[in-house]
């Protein structure tokens, strides 16, 4: 396919001066519009007006430019006999090669404080036409719909005397229609939120925008790339790495984990994961003391683990962190001092984060064998602030409104004799946050907003139980316990009791709430229930 006739309509013009230069220098007629036309002049680039070439002005404030009869026959005829007659017929000719890119819409959209109205009018309409329109004759009309692939294009031209292979022409085809569906993609997500339409439509379309290949997946033989959601600006995807080598597939996963955990807490927390899954927690005065405590947790584990921090990270924390091996770092910020000393470890990846914590109703996809499950995340962020449950005093209290809640009802329910203490309280608070993030079936022992044992993702609760119960030993005396299910059975209550656990909170609902719960009445356990479970597979 020999390249004779061009249309360029871009609204980025990177790159496009010397693109299109090279073109007219080698006898390339060249149609544009509006700006581009004017970028091509200004730079001494003879080309065609679109309005000269149609014969008809362009109108309702551009939104019809090269909506034209002869610029779209000349892009879709098939370089046969018949359709080339039409052509001639009509006086019209083919159009060989298609460059444009389409309006900003994400660009204007990642302003929170857009207009509905600016959002609309950057709704491309005449691009996607062209580019659809190009793609769909690709047998005979290459398309280009970024300045990237300038380069190699115009390199194969001046190779083959300015022809396109059927390879090439293929790719580009693929490519357009990506672009074209990305596009679409973004506007429809847009305005759902916007209108507040139907969460799971009938068609959920979802635009991902490829941030980089990955050395390798979950195991080295997979290959794996990472992509992110061009309308989100918070999560891992979009820290800012600060020091290290690039993260694996896994580290990204293990942060994602790390950093959702670290953003349920106020005060100042840390968090260690292992394979996605948190080896020690805490909650304290000071981010240098809560390091401190999570990593008492499980010290064995936290070697190699991934670090997620709700504060600036300090020079006491950071001298902690140096003090192992740690494969990432994650904080909202860095003092000086103590980026120059994580900075002492050339391979930490130390990465800041500033805007991290999933909203309420964000969709979380997961992927099965010819599909993708959907579901809104379990972020209950925007309903209230703190888990209020009824305390030693007996009283319930109903929660601030604004910032994390772990139950629907705002309230937790004691259904034993017992009443916990205001720091058992306080420790439950913290443990059922913890749960939220541990594999199911999970178990969270806790004692002054640290945790001290971790049950996690075993097949059946009382198997959870038993291994957090191990790892906390003799300090489970006077603990709480968190369990992110009903226990099906007393067994688990015997258990605790028999351990020195004081408190437990689990969402209730099981069949034998009357055996468990006469059993945390006969061992003193002040039990309360969430009417909540929060299952994490």
């Amino acid at each position: 396919m020999k390249v004779k006739t061009a249309l360029i309509s871009v609204s980025d013009k990177t790159g496009l001066a010397e693109f299109a230069g090279a073109l007219a220098k080698n006898g390339v007629k060249i149609i544009s519009s509006g700006g581009t036309f004017k970028a091509l002049s200004d730079a001494g680039i003879k080309c065609v007006k679109v309005e000269d070439f149609t014969g008809f002005p362009e109108m309702l404030e551009s939104r019809v430019k090269t909506l034209h009869p002869k610029i779209h026959a000349g892009i879709l005829a098939k370089r046969n006999k018949e359709h080339l007659a039409q052509l001639e017929k009509n006086g019209f000719e083919t159009i060989d090669l298609v460059v444009v890119n389409l309006y900003p819409f994400k660009e204007t959209v990642s302003n929170p404080k857009v207009k509905l109205e600016d959002a609309v009018e950057n709704i491309d309409i005449g691009g996607p036409t062209l580019i659809r329109a190009a793609a769909k004759n690709s047998e005979s009309v290459a398309v280009l719909v970024e300045p990237s692939q300038y380069e190699n294009v115009l390199k194969e031209l001046k190779e083959n005397n300015f022809s396109l292979s059927e390879k090439t022409l293929k790719e580009l085809c693929v490519a357009a229609f990506e672009h074209t569906a990305f596009y679409d993609s973004i506007v429809s997500e847009f305005l759902r939120r916007k209108f507040g339409t139907e969460k799971f439509p009938a068609r959920l379309s979802i635009g991902l925008e490829k941030v980089s290949t990955l050395r390798y997946g979950e195991n080295p033989h997979q290959n794996a790339a990472l992509y992110k959601m061009p309308l989100e600006n918070s999560g891992i995807v979009n820290a800012k790495q600060l020091n290290g080598k690039e993260l694996s597939f896994n580290n990204f996963f293990d942060a994602d984990a790390a950093v959702k955990l670290a953003a349920e807490f106020k005060e100042p927390a840390a968090v260690i994961v292992k394979h996605a899954n948190p080896c020690g927690a805490a909650a304290a005065s000071t981010l240098s003391e809560a390091f401190r405590k999570a990593l008492e947790c499980d010290p064995e584990s936290a070697f190699g683990g991934i670090i997620a921090l709700n504060r600036e990270c300090d020079l006491a924390t950071a001298m902690q962190i140096t003090a192992f091996f740690n494969e990432v770092i994650i904080a909202p910020s860095f003092e000086e001092k103590a980026l120059k000393e994580l900075e002492g470890k050339k391979n930490l990846r130390v990465l800041e984060l500033k805007n991290t914590g999933e909203k309420a109703g964000t969709l979380e996809l997961k992927r099965v064998e010819g599909g993708i499950l959907v579901q809104e995340s379990d972020s209950v962020g925007e309903r209230a602030e703190g888990v209020v449950v009824a305390a030693a005093e007996g009283g319930r209290k109903k929660p601030a409104a604004a910032a994390v809640a772990a139950t629907t009802q705002n309230e937790w329910k004691n259904v034993s004799n017992a009443k916990a203490s205001k720091g058992e309280v306080e420790s439950l608070e913290f443990a059922w946050k913890v749960a939220k993030h541990v594999k199911s079936n999970a178990i969270v022992i806790a004692k002054n907003n640290a945790t001290i044992g971790l049950g996690v993702g075993q097949t059946s609760r009382i198997k959870s139980v038993e291994l957090a119960l191990k790892q906390a030993g003799k300090k489970a005396e006077g603990a709480v316990l968190a369990s992110d299910g009903f226990f099906p059975f007393r067994d688990s209550i015997d258990l605790a009791a028999k351990a020195g656990i004081k408190a437990i909170v689990e969402p209730g609902g099981s069949v034998k709430d009357n055996e468990v719960v006469a059993a945390s009445k006969e061992k003193k356990i002040a039990l309360y229930f969430t009417g909540e479970r929060h299952f994490r597979h």
